[in-house]
């Protein structure tokens, strides 16, 4: 089949499915040349290019190899980005179920998300696009669902309880991301665009009473906010916006506690 023939069609659901992603083996393969190679300089061509400057060929050229070669290990080019996808997942660290409080662990877990999503700017797109099936991505699921069980969340919202944590997170790490795609674009610091924005803001603001009075409670939002520079602002907020969400999943499972709405009892560890 041609390299062109094989994206025509019905996308499949995804490559962890149908089969699973294990590579054809044929004598024609090129030799030198693996899936886990050809997965790393995917993912070293979509941190450093970008989502949509990414193509087989690219890919091909970057490898030194035809892109036909590239096609007796992955099937389409949306099976190689799944599968990069979930290989960046790995990076994640996981915590230990057995260790600590179950509100450290889900601190880690979100913010070892909000590290991935900015290091990689292009996994927000992706998380979207895919079901996200691979195997760190439902080891990152099953810790999740694990954490809040240990929290004592009724099981009838504990997906409630999923969304308002880590689509806080993934919000807030797509927005930071694209802000430092940004700065990188511009050549200048975090620091730098910032006070460059507000600048321009408060120079329209004097033309504008509307914007002049959204900044003026907006100074004061940000001075009892607290922080230095753009990164340590950034941070402050991420912790306090967990914390709210925290007390909001500790609320609910003392309100379900206390009504006897089927908390289950936090497991134990073995």
């Amino acid at each position: 089949m041609a390299a062109t023939d094989r994206t025509k069609g019905s996308p499949r659901a995804s490559v962890w499915l149908e089969g699973g992603p294990a590579p054809k083996r044929r004598s024609e393969q090129p030799s030198g040349l693996d899936r886990e190679k050809i997965i790393e300089a995917t993912v070293r061509l979509l941190d450093s290019e970008g989502l949509t400057k990414f193509s087989m060929r690219r890919l091909a050229a970057e490898l030194g190899v035809t892109a036909m070669s590239v096609y007796w290990y992955v099937d389409t080019k949306d099976d190689l980005l799944e599968l990069a996808l979930d290989a960046v997942m790995a990076e994640m660290r996981l915590p230990d179920e057995s260790e600590g409080d179950w509100r450290d662990r889900l601190r880690q877990l979100a913010s070892e998300y909000r590290r991935l999503l900015v290091t990689h700017p292009w996994v927000p797109r992706l998380m979207g696009q895919y079901l996200n099936l691979g195997p760190h991505a439902l080891a990152f699921s099953a810790s999740a669902q694990g954490v809040l069980r240990h929290a004592g969340l009724p099981v009838s919202v504990r997906t409630g309880g999923l969304a308002a944590t880590f689509q806080f997170v993934y919000g807030f790490g797509t927005i930071e991301g694209q802000y430092n795609e940004r700065c990188r674009a511009a050549g200048v610091s975090q620091d730098e665009y910032f006070q460059r924005v507000m600048r321009s803001i408060e120079v329209a603001g004097k033309e504008d009473a509307r914007l002049d009075a959204v900044l003026e409670d907006s100074k004061e939002i940000m001075e009892a906010r607290g922080g230095s520079s753009v990164e340590e602002m950034r941070q402050r907020d991420f912790a306090n916006g967990l914390d709210i969400v925290i007390a909001g999943i500790e609320a609910l499972s003392r309100r379900a506690e206390g009504d006897g709405s089927g908390v289950e009892p936090p497991r134990r560890a073995e």
